[in-house]
């Protein structure tokens, strides 16, 4: 809309709704009408605060300004209009639009959430992008963060209740929202960004939004993505008389991009990355550069990499070359760190070249976040996916390559502050060829069994007829409905048990929640609580290239030989002992910021287990203690358990019979018989990590009805088990399986008891 245009309409505003507007309600005042462009744009320009009713501090009119010159806020009448008059749009704005930060403002304005006492959510596929969004949006709305605009995300909550009405969250947390609220009845609007990425979070969040928009004609949706196949999302939200939702685009504010490819393929692309960077750095034009790379050891190491070797160049010839900032960006990265990203480039040295910065990111930076100053991109074509193969129920976190849609975005980060160039890694044939046109949708490629369990914890009993934008393979939900039946989670009929009921409300994995729930019974829930805390956050074992050998030695310090689990809990335990004391986990070679967040997941996990009445208890004889955590351990991973064949053979998964070796990092002396695990990873071989000696007589009496030795094909793990039947109960199990192996061994074990509990 041009400003002639705008003044116009505005002088059709009467002269009592003027004065309103410039007395202290300059927008609220006018509720009765539908708030138009004019009348927002009125309430942004007014010296109070529409929400807030304080007078707006000078940082405001600064941030005005530049967000007047954003693609989107051109188009904000069309879009109150639009939103006015449909329940659901789909919008496709382009990088640089300024949709994620401007859309839920515009909806505020007009949706007045606050006096319903209701709020508009905005999910985001990713913690950083939840938090670092909120912040910016904080800021331009002139409020303080964590009161009136809020961000959620799991084990973090910074919202107000009674005073947010605007909260950024992760998707995952709305569907979390849902079980305990199927209609949403606190929203009046939902905004879906970055759609595009396809989580498996957004996936069940669509369908569910769909069917809630039947019944809650009051709601609105927004589904927001950068790049999308609009069409089959406008016909998938055609949830009246077969008309599909409206498509509203908006441009992006972009500049023409040069990409460049290689000639041959690149043998190892971080190395031909680094090449690239410094390339950059010495021959191209002042610019910023952005380097995106698969994973947080990956970046960190060419972070390091790069500054040496810019720092070389410099000292060699400063007057040719700059000095340059390497700044690493990823999920577990702490806020303040994240937020270095922003920083100005360094300052020249005496008179020489001006500095450069180079953000070293995962594909966060792909379209979370907008990092301005960006001239130069450089793709190596890779991102970390995580691909689930049902048959052998193995999930592994692979690098593959990344489709064309986010490789154009990647690109598009070149041109957001004048013409840019993206060099990417690979070449235009395979980029013509190789690559698939959308990213592969999470929802075919993921264990379903988290969201099987929310989807029957939210009423929704017929998970194959449920309306997926893509539905997932049969074989994936078997393979959910088995465990959490196998869990005691679900019943023989795929109803809820009280015990899934309970699993559904922790936001961990099935496993955890069972472990957590039964670890009373075995006087060790505090422990394990600790555990689940520990195992719920990245990698607090710091291993730097030039120092292996010193953190091997501190790390085998802290070691406990009977497990990998125990050795977590020993670690927590010493850092409590240690008054929480960043530069002794510096010293012992762990990393700080991970066992802090460990200690606040596990506060947050206490508060779910005392709303339940869980109680915290341990056991005083270490010994004694150390066996009944391995016991419970079995209790919520009795399915994730290998056994060596020989004595000093491979190790064989139970039932699977997948080959796996223990993985390096794993803390066990020598190789016991019987193993149970954590993880499954798939690197130069297949490893198992995070590993704990567990005993074959425990798994019969803990889960005897997936040990059921009846149902098990001959092999050297069946004869084991049934070795170990024999030792425990005598001849009952001579014939492979008695009685016992259907029902507990022990009527007063806790799996049994919970179990015949969540039958009932």
């Amino acid at each position: 809309m041009t400003e002639k245009s705008s003044k116009s309409s505005s002088s059709k505003l009467s002269a009592n709704e003027l004065d309103i507007i410039k007395t202290k309600e300059p927008l609220f005042g006018l509720m009765s009408r539908k708030v138009t462009g004019d009348r927002v744009r009125l309430a942004l320009e007014s010296d109070v605060n529409s929400f807030t009713k304080r007078p707006h501090t000078p940082q405001y009119k600064k941030i005005l300004e530049a967000r007047k010159k954003l693609p989107v806020y051109a188009q904000m009448d069309e879009f109150l209009t639009m939103f006015n008059e449909n329940q659901i749009i789909v919008m496709v704005g382009e990088t640089g639009s300024g949709k994620t930060t401007q859309i839920p403002q515009f909806v505020a304005f007009s949706d007045l959430p606050h006096t319903k006492g209701k709020m508009v959510a905005c999910t985001q596929p990713r913690r950083v992008a939840a938090m670092s969004v909120a912040k910016r949006v904080a800021d331009e709305m002139d409020v303080e963060l964590g009161r009136h605009v809020g961000y959620s995300i799991r084990f973090e909550d910074m919202t107000e209740p009674g005073t947010t009405f605007l909260k950024y969250m992760t998707d995952g947390m709305l569907l979390r929202e849902a079980m305990n609220d199927p209609e949403l009845t606190r929203y009046s609007t939902i905004i879906l960004d970055e759609a595009h990425e396809r989580t498996l979070a957004t996936d069940i969040l669509m369908g569910l939004l769909k069917n809630v928009a039947k019944k809650r004609a009051d709601l609105k949706i927004i589904v927001m993505s950068a790049t999308l196949d609009a069409l089959k999302f406008q016909k998938y939200f055609s949830i009246r008389s077969n008309t599909q939702a409206p498509l509203f685009k908006v441009p992006g504010r972009t500049h023409p991009v040069e990409v460049f490819y290689t000639q041959e393929p690149e043998p190892d692309y971080v190395e031909a990355a680094i090449r690239t960077v410094l390339m950059i750095h010495r021959a191209e034009e002042p610019g910023d550069i952005l380097l995106f790379l698969t994973g947080e050891e990956e970046i960190e190491d060419a972070c390091r990499k790069i500054k040496l070797e810019a720092d070389d160049l410099l000292n060699q010839d400063p007057d040719s070359v700059g000095p340059l900032v390497c700044i690493p960006l990823y999920s577990s990265l702490p806020p303040q760190q994240q937020q270095r990203i922003f920083d100005p480039p360094p300052l020249s040295q005496s008179g020489g070249p001006p500095g450069r910065k180079v953000v070293v990111s995962t594909n966060i930076a792909e379209t979370s976040l907008t990092i301005d100053g960006i001239v130069y991109v450089v793709d190596p074509g890779f991102s970390k996916q995580k691909v689930y193969n049902p048959r052998i129920r193995v999930e592994s976190l692979l690098v593959s390559p990344i489709s064309k849609a986010s490789a154009q975005q990647r690109a598009g980060r070149a041109g957001r502050t004048r013409p840019g160039k993206c060099f990417r890694l690979y070449t235009e044939k395979d980029f013509m060829k190789e690559l698939e046109e959308q990213t592969y949708p999470e929802i075919l490629r993921s264990n379903l069994a988290n969201t099987v369990l929310e989807l029957v914890k939210l009423g929704i009993k017929d998970l194959v007829r449920f309306d997926y934008v893509d539905a997932p393979a049969p074989e994936t939900l078997m393979r959910a409905l088995e465990l959490l039946n196998y869990l005691a989670a679900l019943d023989d009929d795929g109803n809820l048990t009280a015990l899934g009921s309970m699993m559904a409300d922790f936001p961990l994995d099935p496993q955890l929640a069972k472990m957590l729930i039964v670890s009373p019974e075995f006087r060790c829930s505090n422990e394990i609580l600790t555990i689940t805390a520990m195992m719920s956050v990245p990698n607090v074992w710091l291993r730097p290239a030039n120092q292996r050998r010193e953190a091997d030695a501190a790390k085998a310090r802290l070691t406990v030989p009977d497990g990998d689990h125990l050795t977590l809990l020993n670690v927590y335990n010493e850092y409590k002992n240690n008054q929480y004391d960043k530069n002794w986990a510096w010293n012992n070679y762990l990393n700080s910021r991970a066992l802090a967040q460990a200690d606040n997941v596990r506060s947050q996990l206490e508060r779910t287990m005392e709303r339940f009445e869980i109680a915290s208890v341990s056991l005083a004889d270490t010994k004694k203690l150390y066996v009944a955590i391995r016991q419970a351990l079995v209790n919520g991973f009795f399915m994730q358990v290998a056994h060596r064949e020989g004595e000093k053979g491979n190790y064989l998964t139970v039932k699977d019979n997948q080959v796996v070796a223990l993985h390096p990092s794993c803390g066990l002396e020598g190789q016991p018989e019987w193993v149970l695990f954590n993880e499954f990873v798939l690197t130069t071989r297949p490893y198992i990590r995070t590993v704990t000696e567990v005993k074959p007589e425990w798994l019969l009496e803990y889960a005897p009805i997936y040990y059921d030795l009846k149902t098990w094909p001959d092999s050297e793990t069946k004869r084991a088990l049934q070795r170990a039947a024999n030792k425990k109960y005598g001849t009952t199990y001579s014939n492979a399986s008695g009685k016992r192996s259907g029902s507990s061994s022990k009527s007063g074990t806790p799996d049994a008891r919970e179990t015949k509990k969540a039958r009932k």
